[in-house]
Formats: structure tokens, C-alpha cells, sequence
């Protein structure tokens, strides 16, 4: 290799390439929607939520327009306004909170565990403590399975229980992972997911679902989807949005489902090699006994002090992608730090966490030798160590290891 020549920047999020994957299926299913022209509610809709429902476990799936939907649309159904709270972790996109704030409820943010990013239970508990103080009455959790693991189901599931209130897991990021052998849209009374692109099982636009076991909710859930319609089109018996799932979207999510468990099984070996490269580095991801992971992000924490937008700047500039989720936890954002945080929350994770591609690793591109994952090691090492002062020819080492290692199985 040209040790001079400057790699070319593989993507953070690499649709193309899975798009390149799909070839002409995604072709003929968008071309079927285009003949029948049933954009709205069209029978790739129904197809879709089937197939959902047998490849989580559910016996309920509703499309719809987004995860912010999704969560959105649970809430409404569950008739949850204003005088609750909503239990939600901070360390978390802003959609979990944005929702329940939406409809006139309280957010109460709790902490979350810094080994696996998810809500910490005993945090939970004293952010019901603290609702309960301000007056407010407790209606539901929001535990978040964050960056593609699970959350603690049994737990919170229990703390819930006690307290009479409802569990709605945001998977958003998590679709196709499992908790102790079941896979998540099957815990709680009902889960929200995403389809956004850069998810796990994204489509080309915006999408979501909920999924259940309660056929009443599901009921009314189809209801609120649609303007609160009832029986009659135009007799509309609660309050609503238009929360539909495009026909298009629909016809995308089939055919990607199909490959979606080959490409968790690839986003798995990314992250096991992530792990074997930079475990003795860095703080890496573990996964909690039970759980597994999709892998929506490679999450390392760096040691504390690192420049950290230094370090970013310097992969960026040799085409290594990054990004930080999140540099702000959601009680600290403007539109949110007015509302109620429970007793010690002290999330330090918004400094220090660093994300690495996933996606811009898949398709082929992992077939790694023991002796190439050996020498990016020690490269790592040497980079961690002394990036931070800047010496240019440990950044350039480095890159030129990353650059092999992603381009060996071409």
C-alpha cells in the first residue's frame, strides 16, 4: 500500500451499500406499489405487520408514521395528560421525553447504568419518589433499550408491577435484539420501535410500530392512527393524528426484513471485533448476562480528560466516521431542564462516550486475519495513548491499519 495515499472515508451509516445488497427486490416491490397504487393502507401494510408479529412474537403489530409516533401513540391511547409522570431515562434521544411532554404529562428523568447505557433501577424508584413528591401520579415507564441492548425487563418489569403502572419499551434503536430468549415487542404491556434509515431495520424514509399482546389496545391504537375514527370514516370517537405507515415505506421493510437477520449476525462480528481490538484499550459495550445486541451503535467511553472532539477531527480527516450519541443527556437540553429529575442522577456518560461505525463495516468487510486484528491493536493502544498531544504520525499509523483492515475482504 501507498503509505502516502490518503484512504478513502467509508460511511458512518452506509445505505447504499445494503441498498447494492437488496438489488432488484426493492425495485420489483416499489414497482408492485406503483401499479396498484394504493399508496395509503395498501396490502403491503397488513403484509408487513404479519410479518413483524412472527419475527418478534407479538400477536399484535401496528405500522405507523415514526418512532415518535409510536410513542406518541401509546400514551394518547392510554389516555396518560397532564397531572402524570411518565418515568423516562435521561441519557437518551430526545423523542422518549418529547412524546410524553406532548401530551400535557410530566417527564421525570432517571439515571442510567454506565456499563450498559440502559435504565438503572434503582434510579427508577427514586424518580417515582420525586414524581410522587411533586403531586404528579405515576402512569408509565419508558425504559429505552439504548444503542441496541436491552434494558433490564424483569426488573423494571417489577418495579412497574408494584407500582401499578404501565411499561412501554422504546426499542427504538433495539428491534431484533432479545432479552433472556425472547426478542424485544414482547415485554411490557406494548413496544414502540423505529424505522427511521440509520436504524437497524431502517427503511428509505420515516416509519415506526408498536407491538402487543393486548388486542383491545391494538384496537385502539389502529383508532388513533387514523384520526380517532371509529366504525364510521367520518365519526371520529377520540382524539387522534394521522399516524399512518406509508404503502411504500411498507413494501421496503419487507424485503429488508428479510436479510435483517443475516445483517445482525455481521453487525455482531463488527462489534466482536471492535471488542478484541480495543477491549484492553478503552472502555467497550458489554452485554448484560441475557441480553443481545443490534449493535444501532458501537459505544466506547474514552478516558476521562481525552480531547475528545480533537480525537474525532483527526479519524475524520483520515476518513474514519464518528459520532457522539449523546453529547447532551436530555435534563440538561433547554426544552427539558425545566422538568423533574430524580434524587442523585449525575450522568457523566455525555463526555466521554465516542461512537464508531457499524454499518460501514458490514458487507463482506470483517473477514479480519488474527494478525491484521493483532496489529490494530497495538496501533490503538499507541493512539489512545498519545493522540491527545497531537503527534500526526500515530493518527497516520493508525489510519493506515484501519484502511487495510476495511478493505482486506474486498
Amino acid at each position: 500500500m501507498n503509505q502516502h495515499q490518503r484512504p478513502e472515508p467509508v460511511p458512518f451509516i452506509d445505505i447504499a451499500a445494503q441498498r447494492g445488497r437488496l438489488g432488484k427486490s426493492v425495485d420489483e416491490a416499489v414497482g408492485r406499489v406503483l401499479a396498484h397504487c394504493q399508496f395509503i393502507n395498501g396490502p403491503e401494510v397488513a403484509q408487513l405487520e404479519a410479518d413483524l408479529a412472527a419475527f418478534s412474537g407479538a400477536k399484535h403489530v401496528v405500522t405507523c408514521a415514526s418512532g415518535t409516533d409510536a410513542l406518541l401513540m401509546v400514551l394518547m391511547a392510554k389516555g396518560v395528560g397532564r397531572g402524570d409522570a411518565v418515568l423516562c431515562p435521561s441519557f437518551t434521544f430526545c423523542a422518549t421525553g418529547e412524546a410524553v411532554a406532548l401530551t400535557g404529562a410530566t417527564p421525570v428523568f432517571v439515571d442510567v447504568d454506565e456499563a450498559t447505557f440502559n435504565m438503572d433501577v434503582n434510579s427508577l424508584k427514586r424518580g417515582i419518589a420525586t414524581a410522587k413528591k411533586l403531586g404528579l401520579t405515576p402512569r408509565a415507564v419508558i425504559p429505552v433499550d439504548l444503542f441496541g441492548q436491552s434494558a433490564d425487563h424483569d426488573a423494571i418489569g417489577a418495579i412497574a408491577e408494584s407500582e401499578g403502572i404501565f411499561v412501554l419499551d422504546d426499542a427504538a434503536q433495539a428491534f431484533g435484539a432479545s432479552y433472556n430468549g425472547r426478542r424485544l415487542g414482547t415485554f411490557g404491556l406494548v413496544t414502540a420501535t423505529s424505522f427511521f434509515p440509520a436504524k437497524p431495520l431502517g427503511c428509505f424514509g420515516d416509519g415506526g410500530a408498536i407491538f402487543t399482546d393486548d388486542a383491545d389496545l391494538a384496537e385502539t391504537l389502529r383508532s388513533v392512527r387514523v384520526h380517532g375514527q371509529g366504525s364510521d370514516k367520518y365519526d371520529n370517537i377520540r382524539l387522534g393524528l394521522t399516524g399512518r405507515l406509508d404503502t411504500m415505506q411498507a413494501a421496503v421493510l419487507i424485503e429488508k426484513l428479510k436479510i435483517f437477520e443475516d445483517e445482525i449476525a455481521m453487525r455482531n462480528k463488527v462489534a466482536e471485533r471492535y471488542a478484541q481490538g480495543l477491549g484492553n484499550v478503552v472502555t467497550v459495550p458489554r452485554l448484560a448476562s441475557g441480553c443481545t445486541s443490534v449493535w444501532a451503535q458501537y459505544t466506547i467511553r474514552l478516558p476521562e480528560g481525552s480531547d475528545r472532539d480533537g480525537f474525532a477531527t483527526a479519524l475524520k480527516a483520515q476518513g474514519i466516521p464518528t459520532a457522539i450519541y449523546y453529547p447532551k443527556s436530555m435534563h440538561q437540553q433547554t426544552a427539558y431542564r425545566n422538568f423533574p429529575v430524580a434524587d442523585g442522577v449525575n450522568i457523566p456518560l455525555a463526555a466521554i462516550v465516542f461512537n464508531l461505525a457499524v454499518v460501514g463495516l458490514l458487507n463482506g468487510r470483517i473477514a479480519l486475519h488474527r494478525t491484521r486484528v493483532g496489529r490494530v491493536r497495538l496501533r490503538l493502544i499507541r493512539l489512545i495513548g498519545l493522540c491527545w498531544v497531537g503527534p500526526r504520525g500515530w493518527v497516520r499509523r493508525f489510519v493506515l491499519c484501519q484502511r487495510g483492515w476495511q478493505s482486506e475482504a474486498q
